[in-house]
């Protein structure tokens, strides 16, 4: 046992970046592209998706032969740490798998084997979210406490030198992490989706009159209260836009980059964000741009947190405007 904690700090050390470097996390989804990644602007790159198989006792990887070519990015960039995302929104059967030892054993098993058969650095779990059917898949009271359960027992799988993280809900709920912190490295806060999104901006710096339920400085200060230290807190930054996308104007705008006669971009202070308001002045749809992004970038190096996570890739435009001002603003920030 000894022995095993000792390897476990030494592993640590090895994954721990230099006390003044920041994490960037670039989310990567099969489906949504086949363009190949740059993996000189980030540090990890989350491979999206695998899933709980049929069974509850194996991982199934979405397009295997690409996340191959994930790992070959490496030749570009030695240092990139690539990891496998199993899960994502309706992605279930996760409850199940976590509700036996055996299941639980053999799964983590697979990822072991996945691993080492593809030369990962480790695995994300995107569960989302234990004991919540929200997204349409089955669920328990027990799944935090089973939760906690899989992580040590991935762990011990994959052993001290693998990475472990997670992605986790802006109001840090569903995950207990006061007692399976010490399994994971990262814990990737979701700090987008957070309003209904014809009312509201989906991705606020901090909270204002046009910012939803939640904004990514409470999603910071809400996983700080529970217990997630900022040496391991890496806040989710979002590529793309979202509001009201039946409403006309926005459909015009979105063809002809246009808008329409009446409708208004504005800047709000507080939110740190640019949104469109209709003839009305109605909030129609949240922007997401430079601005806003390096807003971000700046409070997480400001507030001392481990790093970003960018979602998605593909959303970016081709001259990588945005992955490249989050890594710029994150790696080398202004003095």
């Amino acid at each position: 046992m000894r022995t095993f904690f000792i390897s476990l700090l030494m592993g640590l050390c090895l994954i721990c970046p230099a006390q003044n470097s920041k994490t960037v996390v670039g989310a990567y989804v099969t489906a949504s592209s086949d363009i190949m990644p740059d993996p000189t602007v980030m540090t990890h790159l989350n491979y999206a998706f695998g899933s709980v198989n049929e069974t509850f006792n194996g991982v199934n990887i979405s397009r295997p032969e690409r996340l191959r070519q994930m790992v070959a990015l490496k030749a570009q960039n030695p240092e990139l740490k690539v990891l496998l995302s199993i899960g994502g929104w309706t992605s279930g059967r996760f409850s199940e798998m976590v509700a036996t030892k055996a299941n639980r054993e053999a799964f983590a098993s697979d990822c072991r084997r996945i691993v080492d058969e593809y030369g990962l650095d480790g695995i994300d779990m995107d569960w989302e979210y234990p004991t919540s059917s929200e997204a349409g898949i089955s669920s328990s009271p027990d799944d935090t406490r089973n939760f906690t359960l899989l992580m040590k027992t991935l762990r011990r799988q994959l052993g001290p030198k693998k990475l472990i993280t997670v992605a986790t809900v802006c109001y840090a709920k569903y995950i207990d992490f006061r007692h399976c912190l010490r399994y994971i490295d990262l814990v990737n806060v979701m700090a987008y989706d957070m309003s209904d999104k014809n009312k509201a901006h989906h991705a606020a710096l901090r909270p204002s009159p046009v910012s939803g339920y939640c904004t990514s400085a409470q999603a910071v200060e809400a996983h700080l209260e529970v217990g997630v230290p900022k040496s391991k807190l890496v806040m989710g930054i979002p590529f793309y836009g979202k509001g009201n996308d039946q409403d006309d104007g926005i459909k015009a705008w979105k063809r002809t980059h246009t808008l329409p006669e009446g409708y208004r971009e504005l800047w709000n202070d507080e939110a740190q964000v640019h949104y469109i308001v209709n003839a009305e002045g109605q909030f129609v749809w949240g922007i997401e741009d430079l601005q806003s992004l390096s807003a971000k970038c700046r409070y997480i190096t400001e507030h001392g947190l481990r790093g970003g996570m960018y979602w998605e890739y593909s959303i970016d435009n081709a001259e990588g405007d945005k992955r490249n001002t989050v890594w710029r603003m994150l790696t080398s920030p202004e003095k």
